[in-house]
């Protein structure tokens, strides 16, 4: 008797994202068949998951993408009564903390209310697909360091009290109908995959623009603001962890270290030989209405469950960064540029 080999689905919304992306490879390594909610567009923003789309062996078989978005419940309805996934990946969401402040009423839509839908739709559809939801420090905001599960919610932007109500949708579906959702508390984590206008990527950009001679000058706000920044590849393992557990529970994911904006522009610079203080300029216009002034993450509890350990640091992290956006920009200049090691 031949035996069926049974292959788990997951379902990614917010697959072309910085961390949807690392996501759909890694689940991908696991042997996952996955599929990805993308919004119709003119300009498909599909650039992380390029090497993905343009391998015929993945897209023919084991990666697939759908039109979708979180503001329309029949199609995630339909989606999930059709892909039936066994595990389901909320990461979509208006996630610039900033942008928040400027468009509430869209963040409140699309991040705190798609959670709801996609729950719903779980539900309305009978699926016994486990969730998990992108949950976000942002959501401590004003409460002191170290935090962890037990902190206090002291949300200091749109963005973060959106996440709130999603963390505790997530929560009530939990307790209220028995789902296996749960809520991943990720602190700050970046790659050469973040966006330009995130301050790490804004950072490490500039500096390999300005080693190159093509940017004299970089802008920014607040640079007393600390975080605990991680390396996303780590961050969405934890993620596949959580949903791998006996029991659904909520988890924060972080390094438990911290470092000013100041302390990243010194990584950064420094790995090019630069001295940032010669060329970043404060602006105003980069300041937050309400700050948040330090967020340090505890993840003693993830740890302890499931063994997840942080490898890569806030320093190793501003050099894989700078490294990665010198290599571009020496790949489009036919003369190239000097990298940092001598390459």
């Amino acid at each position: 008797m031949v035996e069926t080999l049974v292959v788990k689905k997951a379902l990614v919304t917010g697959i072309t994202g910085q961390d949807g992306s690392y996501l759909a490879e890694f689940l991908l390594s696991k042997g996952y068949e996955v599929h990805g909610v993308i919004r119709r567009s003119s300009n498909p923003n599909t650039q992380r998951i390029a090497h993905l789309v343009s391998d015929s062996s993945v897209m023919d078989s084991t990666l697939f993408l759908h039109y979708g978005d979180l503001g329309d419940s029949s199609r995630l309805i339909s989606l999930v009564a059709s892909i039936d996934p066994d595990e389901v990946y909320n990461l979509a969401a208006q996630s610039h903390v900033r942008v928040s402040f400027d468009e509430p009423e869209l963040t409140g839509n699309t991040t705190g209310l798609g959670s709801i839908r996609l729950l719903e739709a779980i539900r309305v559809a009978g699926s016994k697909a486990r969730f998990y939801q992108a949950s976000s420090s942002e959501m401590f905001g004003a409460s002191p360091p170290p935090q962890n599960e037990e902190t206090p919610f002291y949300p200091r932007s749109p963005y973060g009290a959106a996440k709130v109500y999603s963390y505790w949708i997530t929560r009530n579906y939990r307790e209220s109908y028995g789902m296996f959702a749960t809520n991943g508390i990720l602190f700050n984590h970046e790659s050469p995959r973040r966006g330009e206008t995130f301050v790490t990527k804004k950072i490490t950009t500039a500096a390999a623009r300005i080693h190159a001679g093509l940017q004299d000058k970089l802008h920014l706000g607040n640079l007393d603001a600390v975080r605990d920044w991680g390396y996303a590849p780590e961050y969405v393992e934890a993620m596949w962890m959580m949903l791998q557990a006996q029991e659904p529970a909520d988890f924060v994911v972080a390094t438990g270290t911290e470092y000013s904006v100041r302390d990243f522009l010194g990584f950064t610079f420094g790995r090019l030989g630069l001295e940032w203080e010669k060329y970043v300029e404060f602006d105003e216009r980069f300041v937050r209405p309400a700050e948040v002034d330090s967020l340090v993450g505890d993840s003693s509890k993830i740890r302890q469950a499931t063994g997840w350990e942080p490898r890569v640091l806030t320093p190793e992290l501003a050099q894989i960064m700078v490294d990665a956006d010198v290599e571009i920009l020496a790949s489009s200049r036919p003369e190239g540029i000097d990298h940092p090691d001598g390459r």
